[in-house]
């Protein structure tokens, strides 16, 4: 009796050890998703004080953390010796990444029914040509861009990025979409074919529903990649097609660098992005991860 006790007694104990091992690890694992971030959050909350700041106590070091707190850098931001403020900037930015949104989603919706619905031939060798434009340094495409808009007066023009954006993020919109696509059931649209519903009205009402998750993972992505971007901006407008990055580094001029400007005008500038996709982080994740994530 007593050796059939010694038996199980190690059994016993293995099962009550083996919750509280894996207790501690979650308990680690979960202290250590923290740490990193808080790591990744402070400089933001950094950025967030030091917008409260006057010039003078932003640009201490070390910083102050009980430095009074002002609104003036935001009153400069909004209008104070930049003319008309930042507004057409942000409507320039808004106009181009929303526009640019759209024309992708038009454009990629199609071509991403022919790679995974009704798939063209060799259709895998067409994703990885569309994810090789993807490889070309943006640098090495700048000045034969910037002599086309010079020598077709696109200098300076909104439209010019909207094409410019609707290039460049048209390739990895094809290549998201396709995994979403996949999805849709087949069945559901041979029943459209089968009630006389030719293309279009299959992709508006019977893909597009279907595959609206993806679709709005899609677009969110392709307005952060528009509304990011700076390097063509800057060197393609002036001050008729500014945007809100461009109009951010007129802060940095050779009087030095206005740090609670700058940092009041990188927050708002970055409101935008932030707030959309706080809202849909879930579509954002499953975006990036092409449809993995379901």
């Amino acid at each position: 009796m007593s050796a059939s006790v010694t038996v199980a007694d190690p059994r016993k104990a293995r099962a009550v050890t083996a919750p509280r091992t894996v207790r501690r690890r979650n308990a680690l694992l979960g202290l250590l998703a923290w740490l990193c971030g808080i790591v990744f959050f402070l400089p933001i909350a950094w950025m967030v004080l030091t917008s409260f700041h006057s010039e003078s106590d932003a640009a201490t070091n070390p910083p102050s953390l009980a430095a009074p707190l002002t609104l003036d850098g935001y009153r400069e931001f909004f209008g104070g010796a930049w003319q008309s403020g930042p507004w057409p900037a942000l409507a320039n930015s808004l106009t181009a990444s929303v526009v640019s949104t759209l024309f992708v989603l038009v454009l990629a919706l199609p071509a991403a029914y022919a790679l995974s619905i009704r798939p063209v031939r060799k259709w895998t060798d067409v994703l990885f040509f569309f994810l090789s434009t993807k490889m070309l340094p943006v640098v090495a495409g700048l000045l034969p861009i910037y002599l086309f808009a010079k020598n077709t007066g696109f200098l300076d023009n909104i439209w010019l990025l909207v094409i410019l954006y609707t290039s460049m993020n048209l390739p990895i919109a094809v290549w998201m979409m396709q995994s979403f696509l996949a999805e849709v059931p087949v069945a559901l649209i041979e029943a459209a074919q089968l009630d006389g519903a030719r293309l279009p009205t299959i992709l508006a009402r019977v893909v597009a529903p279907v595959a609206a998750p993806g679709i709005a993972a899609t677009a969110l992505i392709c307005f952060i990649f528009s509304w990011n971007e700076m390097l063509f901006a800057r060197v393609l407008t002036g001050v008729v097609a500014q945007t809100a990055p461009v109009f951010l580094t007129g802060f940095i001029t050779s009087q030095g660098l206005f740090l609670a400007k700058v940092c009041a005008a990188s927050l708002v500038i970055s409101l935008p992005v932030l707030a959309a996709g706080f809202a849909a982080q879930d579509k954002l994740v499953q975006g990036l991860s092409l449809g993995a994530v379901k």
